[in-house]
């Protein structure tokens, strides 16, 4: 029989593949980003509300953990945000490789969060994402602006990592995923409200987005969010995401599958995906022997 460690990175893995099919469904879905999200976090906190109240599950929290799931709700609902705007204005392939820089970032803000020295591979590595991103820029200025929105959106996807990271220790995935998805649900819609954007055009969709959008909220939303969470309690935060950076290469044989023509890049602009994720993944080896010399004792030589 798998030990509970496998059986958690194979439904990591699940997820990941998810949330790479969540990147398919953004090109699919023809309304705007903003409304998107709305949709799929408003659905997604009433999916979860349902299976809170099957369970019986309380969701009583104290008012300064209330702040930071709510603070954290309103990251990810900008995570996303940004995430479909990077796609809409350029194509899943940019948004997705782009996206993949999260690791990174988690790794420079791993330091500050927890207060400790930044390692010298670090600084290295950073400077040779840099220059895969300079690779895949060069592609194309025209995916610049899609370039620039996935770069913020995989900012605010590390931090909202590292503040579910601490969340979990002491709280359910439900509760978390419910109070996130809501506030981010309501901070979109006092922006909507603002904006005067709730019309009866905003509420008239097609079939087929109403379909697609049902599946991002269910599927890929409400399931994954809690399961992800879930699957924090066993894997460390930087696992999460070092793994997460299968995501660009599940959604673009995805895209390239769906959508054909549309999604295929020059030869440069894998050879700048390649260096990207390499690269990700040799920094997430590093620090897991590291951490793994520190727990027995044995130095490296890293300061």
């Amino acid at each position: 029989m798998p030990s509970d460690k496998f059986k958690n990175y194979l439904h990591l893995h699940l997820i990941v593949f998810i949330w790479g099919f969540t990147a398919v469904l953004g090109k699919l879905i023809s309304i705007d980003a903003m409304p998107l999200v709305w949709y799929r976090m408003l659905i997604a906190s009433s999916l979860v509300a349902v299976f809170i109240l099957f369970k019986r599950y309380s969701i009583r929290v104290s008012n300064k953990t209330l702040l930071v799931m709510l603070t954290a709700g309103v990251i990810i609902a900008l995570h996303w945000v940004t995430f479909f705007k990077a796609i809409k204005v350029s194509n899943v392939s940019i948004a997705l490789v782009t996206m993949s820089t999260g690791a990174l970032f988690t790794a420079f803000l791993e330091p500050i969060w927890y207060g400790r020295k930044m390692i010298w591979y670090e600084v290295v590595f950073g400077l040779m994402v840099v220059f895969g991103l300079y690779l895949i820029f060069n592609v194309s200025t025209s995916y610049s602006l899609g370039m620039g929105l996935a770069l913020i959106s995989a900012l605010l996807g590390s931090i909202f990592t590292l503040i579910n990271g601490q969340l979990i220790k002491t709280n359910k995935p439900s509760t978390i995923s419910f109070y996130e998805l809501i506030s981010g649900a309501l901070f979109i819609s006092i922006y909507l409200a603002i904006n005067g954007s709730f019309n009866r055009a905003f509420f008239t969709l097609a079939i087929s987005d109403w379909f697609f959008i049902f599946i991002l909220a269910s599927v890929c939303t409400a399931y994954a969010f809690i399961a992800a969470v879930k699957v924090m309690r066993f894997i460390s935060p930087y696992t999460v995401m070092l793994t997460i950076n299968l995501e660009p290469i599940y959604g673009i044989i995805l895209a390239l599958l769906i959508f054909g023509q549309s999604e295929k890049m020059s030869p440069l602009f894998y050879i700048g995906a390649l260096i990207i994720v390499a690269t990700i993944i040799a920094n997430g080896i590093l620090k897991n022997r590291r951490k793994s010399n520190i727990g027995n004792g044995i130095s490296d030589g890293v300061s």
